[in-house]
């Protein structure tokens, strides 16, 4: 039996990274993954192919419906639903052959098929053709999360579908009713109302991307309208049924009890992911889930078993691969005798919807219900030269600062690039700048940039030199 002083199960970008980490440190270390190929749920059926479908949705919604304003004059276009589903298809096999690679480089044992615990350091790994087993000193669970349902609610992945079947449907849905006005929801609904499929959202809230600034959720909402999305806020589904060739829901409205019923292609179950942790025979190790299924941890992401760490999906907080990448690496820190931190208050979320959303530290709502003294600070792009020049001028950046002290308190922004632009604040907020350290920091011109220093500008004093 091989022993080993890391084994880690799992290898999306929490998993893979504490593995890399580990290594560089000069660990021998073992990664297991159940599928054939690397990268997890981000890699393979997430954020990579959600994301190359996103640029290539946006580029044939640019072609038939901007590039009139640039001067440029088409005919013709057409759409190759099949060609573009390859295209993405080709990104998500070059990004897992980067893991693969990173695995070779590292001198990482990779070990294909089910982890399961045998007991607390042995796992044993069921493949294809045989099982072995391995041992390791230290062990880390980063296998992620799955789609979410609700009650009565079967998803039987032809008609009625998760993100992991839309994002390889073999056609193009004429029209596609969406459960859930989430991340994942809405991103997938930008990708195929671009290409011009009929899409409707019901979503149980009365706000879609209802965990962000509450500003951020009402400008979107407005501007996926104007592009034609339908919504059904307010309403709780009550049935979903499919036969060979259409889908039908059936929602109600929770004010007025009224039952809408909807028909289409497909339909879209988008209302959140759950721990996996399905197979890992954590009994045998003696390890401890909480009551939403995910494994209990202390500030080191340490389980009751101390010498067995759980990143990711699996535990408490957000599901996002860069906060699995960032437990990936505090965990290898730690085993190795280091005192790293991570401040999730500076854990960004992002939304890749055209215009982007994107938002870090407290939210105005969440500021108000702790009684904290703020102020507000907010620019439009549409007074942002930069995004005049691209015909990119729809949303604004808000900042939130301490009305005594000026310390950055949140940045929440939908416009142009701002998965991008988000960073700058992550980074000010890191090292705990003032509205005003950023307001006096030179930021090139023309950039999108410009509108987080006007922001802050504007909230030291309603200082904002382009408004």
């Amino acid at each position: 039996m091989k022993e080993y002083d890391v084994v880690v199960i799992g290898s999306g970008p929490g998993g893979y990274i504490c593995a890399v980490r580990c290594a560089q440190l000069g660990m021998k270390v073992a990664i297991i993954e159940k599928y054939k190929t690397l990268g997890g749920t981000c890699l393979n059926v997430g954020c990579i192919p959600s994301k190359a479908w996103l640029d290539s949705s946006e580029k044939f919604h640019e072609l038939n419906h901007s590039f009139k304003d640039h001067g440029i004059t088409t005919s013709s276009v057409t759409l190759d639903f099949n060609k573009m589903r390859e295209r993405v298809k080709k990104v998500v096999s070059d990004v897992c052959g980067g893991v693969s690679f990173l695995m070779k480089k590292n001198k990482i044992d990779v070990y294909q098929g089910l982890g399961s615990f045998v007991d607390a350091h042995i796992v044993s790994i069921k493949g294809e053709k045989e099982t072995t087993e391995i041992k390791g000193a230290k062990i880390v669970i980063a296998t992620g999360s799955k789609p979410s349902s609700l009650p009565g609610v079967v998803i039987d992945k032809d008609r009625i579908i998760t993100s992991t079947e839309a994002l390889i449907l073999k056609e193009q849905p004429k029209k596609l009713i969406v459960i859930g006005g989430g991340v994942i929801g809405l991103e997938l609904t930008s990708v195929f109302r671009r290409l011009g499929t009929e899409v409707t959202v019901v979503e149980y809230a009365d706000s879609i991307v209802a965990m962000m600034d509450a500003e951020l959720g009402r400008s979107l909402h407005k501007i996926l309208k104007k592009d034609g999305v339908e919504f059904l806020l307010g309403h709780g589904v009550t049935e979903v049924k499919s036969t060979a060739k259409k889908v039908t829901v059936k929602a109600k409205d929770k004010k007025t009890d009224t039952v809408v019923s909807l028909e289409g292609d497909y339909c879209l179950v988008a209302v959140g992911r759950r721990p996996y942790t399905e197979g890992l025979n954590l009994a045998a190790a003696g390890v401890k889930l909480d009551d939403r299924n995910r494994i209990e941890t202390n500030s080191h992401l340490q389980s009751n078993i101390s010498h067995i760490y759980a990143i990711g999906d699996v535990v408490k907080g957000s599901m996002l691969a860069h906060k699995a990448e960032e437990e990936g690496v505090l965990v290898a820190e730690i085993i190795a005798g280091q005192k790293p931190h991570i401040d999730y208050n500076l854990i960004p979320g992002v939304v890749y919807t055209w215009p982007e959303v994107a938002s870090v530290g407290q939210t105005e709502e969440q500021l108000m219900a702790a009684g904290r003294d703020y102020k507000v600070g907010s620019f439009p792009f549409k007074a942002s030269g930069r995004a005049r020049a691209s015909n990119e001028s729809d949303g604004f950046v808000k900042v939130l600062a301490d009305k005594k002290t000026d310390e950055i308190l949140g940045v929440h922004m939908i416009g142009p690039r701002c998965a991008d632009l988000i960073g700058e604040a992550v980074l000010a907020m890191e090292y705990r700048a003032s509205a005003e350290d950023i307001a006096r920091t030179s930021h090139a011109h023309p950039t999108y940039s410009e509108a987080l220093k006007e922001a802050c500008l504007a909230a030291t004093d309603n200082r904002a030199l382009n408004i």
